[in-house]
């Protein structure tokens, strides 16, 4: 056998490893490692090359190497990298492997050592045990700390204890200290009927008696609302709502509710369970300012809480869920709080509380059947002490100001500690009410003539260029039963006050016709029963697709008349048809940047430019103005700051003044306005003495009138209406005051300029300033061109009589539903329900909106209460 056949002699220790290492020394084709290759101290250079016993060291393999490098570091564990057999190179550093800590070094063995790929990443089920133990733990651990660190206050929290609220004239002096300081009486669980305890049991916290006091998933969810920046009540048991209500502040904190948790369970085990249901009772806001049971059976049904009947603790327990949503007098100061909706909210809670009650055995059969059989309607609301005469209606509009200009709640502002400061004079408040007395006393007989019975006024009255409410005349006072605030209320249509925002739109816009700003004495047809044209020449058609006519107070031929004269003796033909042909958007948007606001306007049809919205008296006021400051207007505000605790609150500095409109415009307007006081249907107001600009204003069968006015020192508005108590329904004025009909231009301007003789009394006679040319003379569709014929058009500068007996509203004849049209055809609604779009009508609108309903052939209108309150609110 050949010599390099034979198997090599192998090294000292044996083994497979040694054989491979004389194979891999020895074999052909395969050559030894060069000195040093594998990273081995005793392999570098510079190294003793021969054992102790004198025998060159052979080299070996990697495995040697590696257990070489292990033997200088001590020894250990084989690398998890370690190469496969065969003789396959290393994976390079860095390449999908890590290398193994030895065992007991790391605390968390994640990503775990001696795994590859996915599992290395997949947790232990030691580690994931110990995880959940560990956060459990601490969760125990920090709500032991909890409930030992926080103790139950030893004394109630003063919020639980109602106040007064200060409200201030403008000078600073007092003028009422109102709210419920004094309407709060505790009773003892005995005194409290077990059908108003069950009651809030079945509908809030059916294991009131089994629970620890405290309701885990309902704290969650409120934690999470929360987080979100929702609302974090609906989830506490009676306990919770106890305590919020005795001890902690009403404030939607992380660190309050946990304080509630803690107090709660503590309460829970200490405190009996009927303790704290009468705590409960005692301490729970009803609405009305009344807080606790006793204090809510008298506001709402004026007897003591132990003679409330079942089905009247139902309800009571209702409004526990909210009283500004179920309390069915309604709340126009909270949108979506009318008296129509809050009555279905509480008819339905109630029924359902009482189903609750029968469900969980809490009443008997007959018990139930004798409850649900009738809604107890609770009485109306009474004036507190102090809110009498216009007091009540001036805290109303201050506190819906506050509402809307704060995060204050209604129940935190209830609670009282506030001190509000109004814009409201004291001096011209008075002389507003007592314009008003003296006006119904000289004309007014309800006694005596049942059409002078349910007649109502509301004014209003502010700065221009500052936008400050100054007086308001809101009705006879809560003392009298009545709680609607006139001054701010909707559902009453303005008439052909709305005609100035028409001439504005057509100044500032032109028309479609026009090239630029149209002049005011371009000439219209004033003539009665006319055809009212599109744009594209064609007319205005009903749904049988014959043509819409508009008509007048009177069958008058007053021809072509310019802007100015129809204005002057408020012909509404001229004004509909220069709405169309301006453009109904254009007349809204002007109306809108005046200072109307938009929950109020009516549909865009031809009766929209004869005043068929319904804004209230304060912001008709506050939109005037805007003329009087030339163009300038400034949001209607009656609350100059607010102090709680002694402490500013935030949100009310003066509304920022804008440029509404072209102040040549605005000065064009009131030059227009001017001549209706001196030449027009507005003359009653020449009594005042003094320059001024107005417009009167008259709806369909006389249902309201109105006159507006202005000095650059104050504009006002008055408005006059009937209404039937029962549904809030506008009655024609035909017949009252002993009078054939009454217009804007008698009644309304009458106690407008009485007002403004006292409240400007030793003010200067500023004027106006003075009116420059605007805008090109263009003549309607079909106008004759000038000729030195006689015009037809009376004198413009001569006071006449347009008739024999000039008004503002014509007499009409009812109209049938298919007499009237609107501007995008016939349209089913006609009448203003709730706030909505009215009859027009004769010095106001048009004769009647196109197509009345079955419920509003009458041209009727229902004065509503949830449209355009001015403060972006709905109205009172």
């Amino acid at each position: 056998m050949s010599e390099h056949r034979r198997k090599p002699p192998q090294p000292q220790g044996g083994g497979r490893a040694a054989a491979r290492r004389g194979q891999s020394g020895s074999s052909p084709g395969r050559r030894a490692a060069p000195r040093g290759a594998t990273g081995s101290p005793s392999d570098s250079y510079g190294s003793d090359a021969y054992d102790s016993g004198g025998e060159e060291r052979q080299y070996g393999g990697r495995a040697e190497a590696r257990r070489a490098a292990q033997r200088s570091t001590g020894g250990g564990r084989r690398r998890a990298a370690e190469p496969p057999r065969g003789g396959r190179r290393a994976a390079p550093a860095g390449r999908g492997r890590v290398a193994a800590v030895p065992d007991g070094k790391r605390l968390i063995d994640y990503p775990r050592a001696g795994k590859y790929g996915w599992q290395r990443w997949l947790p232990s089920w030691k580690l994931v045990s110990g995880l959940c133990i560990g956060f459990f733990g601490s969760l125990v651990a920090v709500a032991g700390i909890g409930y030992a660190m926080v103790g139950v206050p030893n004394e109630e929290n003063a919020a639980a204890l109602s106040q007064n609220n200060v409200y201030l004239w403008a000078d600073g002096t007092q003028m009422v200290a109102a709210g419920s300081g004094q309407n709060r009486q505790n009773v003892t669980i005995d005194r409290i009927p077990k059908a108003m305890q069950w009651a809030v049991i079945s509908a809030e916290n059916k294991s009131f008696y089994q629970d620890s006091g405290v309701d885990p998933m309902g704290i969650a969810r409120a934690l999470a609302n929360m987080a979100r920046g929702g609302d974090t009540q609906g989830g506490s048991t009676i306990t919770q709502q106890f305590v919020k209500n005795t001890y902690l502040s009403q404030e939607q904190t992380v660190t309050r509710k946990f304080k509630e948790m803690f107090i709660s369970i503590k309460v829970g085990t200490k405190v009996d369970k009927p303790v704290i249901l009468q705590g409960y009772l005692n301490t729970s806001y009803y609405g009305r300012g009344a807080y606790g049971i006793q204090a809510a059976a008298q506001a709402y049904y004026g007897k003591e809480a132990k003679d409330l009947t079942p089905s009247e603790c139902a309800f009571l327990a209702a409004l526990l869920k909210g009283p500004t949503y179920y309390d069915p007098a309604g709340n126009d100061s909270i949108a979506g709080a009318t008296k129509d909706k809050n009555l279905k909210r509480s008819k339905d809670r109630w029924g359902w509380i009482l189903e609750q009650m029968h469900n969980d055995k809490r009443i008997t059969d007959a018990e139930y059947q004798e409850a649900i059989k009738k809604y107890p309607m609770p009485q109306d609301r009474k004036a507190s002490k102090g809110m009498t005469g216009q007091i009540g209606y001036l805290v109303d509009t201050a506190k819906k100001y506050v509402l809307n200009h704060s995060n204050i709640s209604e129940k935190q502002f209830d609670l009282g500690g506030y001190q509000i400061k109004t814009t409201f004079e004291k001096s011209k408040v008075e002389a507003l009410a007592k314009a008003v007395k003296k006006v119904e006393k000289e004309k007014l007989d309800p006694k005596n003539r049942e059409l002078d019975k349910h007649v109502q006024f509301g004014a209003a009255s502010v700065k221009p260029k500052d936008g400050a409410i100054v007086a308001l005349y809101g009705g006879a006072g809560y003392e009298n039963g009545h709680f609607n605030n006139n001054a701010d209320t909707s559902g009453v249509p303005v008439g052909s006050t709305w005609k100035p925002f028409v001439l504005a739109a057509a100044m500032e816009h032109g028309t479609y016709r026009s090239d630029g700003p149209l002049s005011p004495q371009s000439k219209y047809n004033g003539n009665d029963h006319l055809k009212v044209r599109n744009n594209d020449g064609t007319y205005v058609l009903k749904k049988d697709n014959t043509p819409f006519f508009q008509e007048n107070e009177s069958d008058r031929p007053w021809g072509y008349i310019s802007l100015r004269k129809a204005m002057e003796q408020s012909v509404n033909t001229p004004f509909v048809q220069l709405g169309m042909d301006v453009g109904m958007r254009n007349v809204r948007d002007v109306a809108e940047k005046a200072g109307i606001l938009d929950a109020s306007f009516a549909t865009l049809n031809p009766s929209f430019a004869l005043g068929t919205s319904t804004p209230s008296a304060i912001r008709m006021a506050d939109a005037y103005a805007t003329f009087a400051a030339a163009g300038k207007q400034a949001a209607p505000y009656s609350v100059t700051s607010v102090k709680a605790n002694g402490q500013e609150v935030e949100g009310f500095d003066k509304p920022r003044i804008t440029q509404a409109m072209p102040e040549n415009v605005a000065n064009n307007v009131t030059d227009t306005l001017e001549n209706v006081i001196q030449n027009g249907t507005g003359k009653n107001a020449l009594a005042l003495g003094r320059t001024a600009a107005g417009k009167t204003g008259t709806t369909d069968e006389n249902k309201s009138a109105w006159f507006v006015g202005y000095t650059q020192q104050l504009s006002t508005s008055v408005a006059m209406f009937r209404e039937d108590p029962k549904s809030a329904r506008l009655l024609s004025m035909n017949g009252t005051a002993g009078e054939e009909s009454i217009h804007g231009g008698d009644t309304p301007t009458q106690v407008w300029t009485e007002y403004m003789k006292a409240a400007l009394k030793g003010k200067p006679d500023l004027g106006f300033p003075e009116a420059e040319k605007i805008g090109e003379i263009q003549d309607a569709v079909g106008a004759p061109s000038p000729t030195p014929t006689p015009s037809v058009e009376p004198s413009e500068t001569v006071t006449e009589s347009p008739s024999a007996t000039p008004s503002e509203s014509p007499t009409l004849p009812s109209p049938t539903p298919s007499d009237t049209c609107g501007f995008f055809g016939c349209e089913e609604d006609g009448g203003a329900q709730n706030g909505g779009t009215g009859n027009g009508g004769t010095d106001g609108g048009a004769s009647t909106e196109p197509t009345p309903t079955d419920t509003n052939l009458d041209g009727g209108n229902t004065r509503g209460n949830g449209n355009g309150g001015i403060f972006g609110g709905p109205e009172g």
